[in-house]
């Protein structure tokens, strides 16, 4: 899975990885598992009522807001 660089993710946009607060070690794979939520509605759908993703969330959403 390609993903956004997350300078250009809405700044309401979660994940758990955002809250893991160790280094990156290459000898364990990825644990992201793709599922993330929009902080203004708590749950997978932004305000706008599209789907909350890493891919998704960017400067074309009405909703958007840079970090």
């Amino acid at each position: 899975m390609s993903w956004k660089k997350d300078v250009d993710v809405c700044k309401h946009l979660r994940w758990k990885g955002l809250f893991v607060g160790a280094e990156p070690d290459p000898l364990v794979p990825n644990p992201h598992d793709g599922y993330c939520w929009c902080v203004h509605t708590q749950n997978c759908l932004g305000p706008d009522g599209s789907v909350a993703t890493r891919e998704d969330c960017g400067p074309e959403r009405s909703c958007y807001e840079k970090r």
